[in-house]
């Protein structure tokens, strides 16, 4: 690694960040740029401005990327309907190539030749970063703390802390024993007891969502609209991105929709058990199936379907801004112009049932086909048996040739 003269870090304030920003200053005896960004994790942001200035930072950048993360990242990625091992959907995931973009730029705009990020050896996190790193700009140097530093325990890092007069804050009753992770997608619990997958979560673990039996006794109906793929207004009320996102989060919360506990295989090699709170986003892709049961052809259904693993894989492993991953966007796009209409939703109780959809405009769904009553010939029964027939002409030659 030639010399360092400027790094940019990913800084969230917290014990970990707080100490890399001094171990960077001492290690690498180099000018550090801090990069807070605001992604909807619920906590304030702005105190990691005046601790960076404590430590000495001359350059800090405390940025609202809510309504960019909702967006240009979570929605582009549920109209692919994009789950991971068949569950998860992928909340941590999808932010880290937004903070990957924002730190190069601020790279760019600062002068600086390195950037720094606080995710350890053993997990996603690294890849995600360093693979945005580099396709945004294939010279930037990187410096991963976690792998080169032998403060390898939380009290040695408190020892360090206390050793350099970081001032770390100290959360009442011990603060959470869960490695947490929140944005405006999910919140996610790892860590703990959650190390025995056989044991169950405790219910003060969860922070978004009601447990399903403390849930209203009564159902609320939600009903979404959609133009061009996205969710454009709920019950009737249009609003951006970020706020479709917090307003599915609420309604979802409240009825204990989005709990997942599941053990998922790492991009690095290990299996990891994990716990998600995604109440908005269980909405929104059950609600996007919906109304692209109405709106797409069945082979272009098909098609997504069958692309969707390797799309959400890419998204999972850190690929987002790999071409494969972007040759794939330009088609899934292409597949929403139709998408448009509206699905009705009926929260209960932890589940989410679809009641209804419709697209005025849009619908390949024709009643007059369709029906179970008389159809006034506009389909011939009939015609179904040479269809049935020549679908079958391949395993009838076998059957044969099997019985001669």
């Amino acid at each position: 690694m030639s010399a360092i003269n400027k790094v940019v870090l990913a800084y969230s304030g917290g014990l970990d960040t707080s100490v890399i920003l001094k171990w960077l200053q001492d290690t690498y005896h180099c000018e550090v740029v801090t990069f807070t960004a605001d992604i909807g994790q619920g906590e304030e942001v702005e105190p990691a401005r005046a601790k960076a200035q404590a430590i000495g930072v001359k350059e800090i950048f405390v940025d609202d990327l809510r309504e960019e993360f909702a967006r240009d990242f979570v929605f582009p990625m549920f109209r692919a309907n994009a789950v991971y091992e068949g569950e998860y959907l992928l909340g941590t995931s999808i932010a880290r190539p937004l903070i990957s973009k924002r730190q190069i730029e601020i790279a760019r705009q600062t002068g600086a030749n390195a950037v720094a990020h606080g995710a350890t050896g053993k997990g996603n996190d690294q890849v995600r970063f360093e693979l945005g790193y580099y396709a945004l700009q294939p010279d930037i140097q990187v410096i991963a703390p976690w792998r080169e530093w032998d403060l390898t325990s939380r009290e040695k890092l408190l020892a360090y802390a206390e050793r350099h007069g970081i001032s770390v804050e100290k959360k009442k009753g011990g603060g959470s024993p869960y490695s947490m992770d929140a944005n405006l997608l999910h919140i996610s619990y790892e860590g703990g007891i959650l190390e025995d997958p056989a044991c169950e979560p405790e219910e003060s673990m969860w922070r978004w969502t009601v447990s399903p039996e403390a849930a209203p006794d009564q159902p609320e109906y939600v009903e979404l609209e959609y133009r061009g793929g996205d969710i454009s207004a709920i019950n009737g009320r249009a609003m951006p991105a970020a706020a479709v996102l917090a307003e599915l989060n609420r309604l979802a919360g409240k009825h204990g929709v989005g709990r997942l506990d599941i053990v998922e295989n790492r991009y690095v090699g290990m299996k990891s058990r994990g716990c998600y709170e995604t109440p908005g986003g269980a909405l929104m892709l059950k609600a996007h199936r919906a109304i692209e049961s109405l709106t797409l052809d069945r082979e272009t259904a098909h098609l997504k379907d069958e692309l969707m693993p390797r799309y959400a894989s890419l998204v999972y492993n850190g690929y987002w801004w790999s071409p494969e991953r972007r040759m794939m966007q330009t088609m899934i796009d292409a597949s929403q112009a139709t998408v448009n209409g509206w699905v009705r939703l009926k929260l209960y109780k932890g589940g989410v049932m679809v009641v209804g959809r419709d697209s005025p405009s849009d619908s390949l769904f024709d009643p007059a086909i369709a029906t179970f009553e008389e159809d006034q010939g506009a389909y011939n029964q009939a015609d179904a048996a040479g269809f049935i027939k020549l679908n079958a002409l391949r395993m009838r030659i076998a059957a044969q040739l099997k019985s001669s």
